[in-house]
């Protein structure tokens, strides 16, 4: 099924005017000079965590311990990003070079 045009531009208005939202109701509803309630404080501490969390989860669900490579990929992965944040810090380093083993490891090695 296509679009027509205005049905195009519709939509791409109605991405927009949510993206930009998203990006300024914050701003709006908790202005610098104003101190946020302390429940979006403990949120703002308590979020990354939880998220990483998570993110460990949805990657390693499908991982099988008793078939195949066992989860050797996805172990030496998990440890390279573990080492490589503990060394520098670094969210972007930690997840591009964990990327990059993984991948280099499903596709060369195992």
């Amino acid at each position: 099924m296509t679009m027509s045009v205005l049905q195009g531009v519709l939509t791409v208005a109605a991405v927009a005017a949510g993206t930009l939202l998203t990006r300024f109701l914050p701003f709006l509803v908790f202005p610098e000079s104003k101190e946020p309630p302390r429940f979006i404080d403990y949120i703002g501490r308590v979020l990354p965590y939880a998220m990483t969390g998570l993110l460990v989860v949805y990657s390693l669900r499908n991982v099988t311990p008793t078939a195949g490579d066992h989860g050797l990929p996805e172990l030496i992965a998990c440890a390279a990003i573990v080492l490589l944040h503990r060394w520098r810090r670094s969210m972007m380093l930690s997840i591009a070079g964990g990327t990059i083993l993984y991948m280099i490891l499903v596709q060369l090695v195992f």
